[in-house]
């Protein structure tokens, strides 16, 4: 899974700082959006020519880290 997230970049003068799939102005929020809303990822490819199957992977993966965190409730 290490090897997938190394596809998306975080740049503070990209994007506004969004994680953006290898340096390119399509972002993660973006394919994961394009994902729930039912595309499949043949047709994301289809739409975007520069990207690969392994860079929705990683979305996946970089969404799946994202909300693995404890949340502490306060007592």
């Amino acid at each position: 899974m290490s090897e997938l997230l190394t596809r998306i970049t975080l740049r503070p003068d990209q994007c506004g700082g969004r994680p953006c799939i290898r340096g390119m102005r399509i972002r993660v929020s973006d394919v994961l959006g394009m994902l729930a809303a039912g595309e499949t990822t043949a047709s994301i490819l289809d739409h975007h020519p520069d990207l690969e199957p392994e860079d929705i992977s990683a979305c996946l993966a970089y969404a799946a880290r994202e909300v693995d965190h404890a949340v502490i409730l306060a007592a």
